[in-house]
């Protein structure tokens, strides 16, 4: 069976109070970039795992991330195409 490299983005969602985010966002006005208008911290997590094809990789992360990696009240994910490892 054969491996896929799975990288997944996990974010605070949007209208949600992030406090790193915020203190990066002033630091970086503070350093004169004044075209920054929000910054968002989150994770970038790297999953490798054999699966059948592509999309079954893409699919046993989306349901990691659904019931594990990502908190559903509080965080948005995204996950990028699946490639062989």
């Amino acid at each position: 069976m054969p491996a896929f490299r799975v990288g997944v983005h996990i974010v605070p969602r949007k209208g949600l109070l992030d406090p790193q985010g915020k203190a990066v966002s002033d630091a970086l006005h503070t350093l004169g970039f004044k075209s920054v208008k929000e910054v968002h911290v989150g994770r970038y997590i790297v999953i490798e795992a054999d699966a059948g094809d592509a999309g079954a990789a893409a699919q046993d992360v989306t349901t990691m991330c659904s019931k594990l990696l990502a908190n559903p009240v509080t965080e948005d994910f995204e996950i990028e195409p699946p490639v062989r490892a």
